[in-house]
């Protein structure tokens, strides 16, 4: 049976992320639009989703899940982000992605060890620092409605919105711990900064009058939209909660370091408490997130960890329950969404909302490429060649007749720069060995 639900849980993941239905990365979520709206192309995407979530992957996923014999659950759902891009967007290429996400999900079941050996047999394994890329994409994307006000009301308000996301990213992340019997529970900083600016931004929005009467009639319904396109596939997302629940009541999978360690060392109540401290916090960045792109996360809010380790050595009940949990999300989200369509400023503020998020992506990511570049460099004892590298091919692509889409720079430089210093190693220990 672990098998089966394993195999089932790699394949729909893929086949989700082949769709740009739902992604677990949610760095990688605010890019899968770009490429739903023809401003990337395949390649792209395929690149930028490797770059953002295999040194994740390599570096965090599996070797923490190796520590427990339990698999954490990003190493097998950024993964199938990987997958799924990666396969052609068409019917063969989603069949493609579902078989390579199964045996995926069971190779990884059965050789996690292996996978760490390999990449360390690399004369540099330059996946770990990969992940680097990524690393500020999460707290820069609380920073896009601040942005987008700027965009639509002027550079003061956008200061104004921007102080406050800063000034709630600062708070929560200071005092947004609180204790409750023997757990913790740490409020998401990034996710309830971004939602403050969010707010911030509709309220904004409130202010902008109509240009006729009964013009909120003719609004087009901008989140609601992007919510539909969730939940015209709530089938395949009920399915995948279904699977994610019996999978952790089974000790299959866990959703999160903390309560992977206690869940391996027998302690189902208090892991089950600690995902579900976690699950409360990430609700904001996961509704936002998915709101503004259209795209969900295939665990969606993680509660359906909540309800495997609940429901733990039950995978039946905990499989109807989780999807339940994930049909009422989507719910809930919709609500929310509706909620917001109704200011009268969203019509325009659509447009700005795009052009802030693909900003902010550009620079976060071209950042996270030179801290990822510069961490490889130390391989090959030379400070600063990582950056001048990165920052290079950034300027070279300006000027270039083809130029790559400004979000793939970086990413592409970095996996260029990796390759590069593995060669240089091989180069040198020839040398020397003639």
């Amino acid at each position: 049976m672990n098998y089966i639900i394993i195999a089932a849980i790699g394949a729909l993941a893929s086949i989700m992320a082949n769709k740009g239905i739902a992604v677990f990365n949610d760095g990688f979520r605010p890019i899968v639009p770009q490429y739903l709206e023809g401003k990337i192309n395949r390649k792209e995407l395929a690149a930028m989703s490797f770059a953002i979530s295999f040194g994740l992957v390599i570096g965090f996923g599996i070797p923490t899940s190796i520590a427990a014999t339990i698999i954490l659950i990003h190493c097998l759902l950024l993964t199938t982000d990987i997958i799924g891009t990666w396969c052609p967007d068409n019917n063969k290429g989603t069949i493609l992605a579902g078989v390579i996400g199964a045996v995926y999900g069971v190779f990884i079941l059965v050789g996690l060890e292996a996978v760490v050996t390999l990449f360390a047999m690399l004369p540099y394994n330059f996946l770990n620092a990969l992940g680097a890329v990524s690393k500020y994409v999460t707290v820069a994307f609380a920073i896009f409605p601040s942005l987008a006000v700027a965009y639509q009301h002027g550079f003061k308000k956008g200061v104004i919105s921007a102080v406050i996301t800063v000034f709630a990213f600062f708070t929560i992340k200071k005092f947004g711990v609180f204790t409750i019997g023997s757990a913790n529970i740490a409020l998401n900083a990034e996710g309830m900064s971004m939602l403050v600016g969010t707010m911030t931004m509709l309220f904004y929005a409130t202010k902008v009058k109509s240009e006729s009467t009964g013009a909120n009639t003719a609004l087009v319904n901008v989140f609601s939209e992007k919510v539909a396109r969730i939940r015209k596939n709530w089938v395949l997302l009920a399915i995948m909660g279904a699977l994610l629940a019996a999978a952790t009541s089974l000790s299959i999978v866990a959703g999160d370091p903390t309560s992977l360690a206690l869940l391996a060392a027998g302690s189902y109540s208090e892991a089950a408490l600690a995902a579900f401290a976690r699950a409360i916090g990430f609700v904001p960045l996961v509704f936002t997130t998915a709101i503004v792109t259209g795209v969900y996360g295939p665990a969606g809010c993680t509660f359906v960890f909540v309800v495997g380790l609940a429901c733990f050595g039950n995978p039946l009940l905990a499989a109807v329950i989780g999807a339940c949990v994930m049909v009422a999300e989507l719910g809930l989200i919709n609500v929310f969404a509706k909620g917001m369509d109704k200011f009268p400023g969203v019509k325009d503020m659509g447009e700005h909302i795009r052009t802030s998020m693909n900003k902010v992506l550009e620079v976060t990511l071209l950042v996270g490429a030179v801290v990822a570049a510069e961490q490889m460099s130390a391989a090959v004892g030379i400070a600063g060649i990582g950056a001048l590298f990165v920052i290079g091919c950034q300027l070279l692509n300006r000027t270039s007749k083809k130029p790559i889409v400004e979000l793939a720079v970086g990413p592409v430089a970095c996996i260029a720069f990796g390759i590069l210093i593995n060669i240089l190693i091989v180069l040198q220990l020839v040398t020397l060995a003639a």
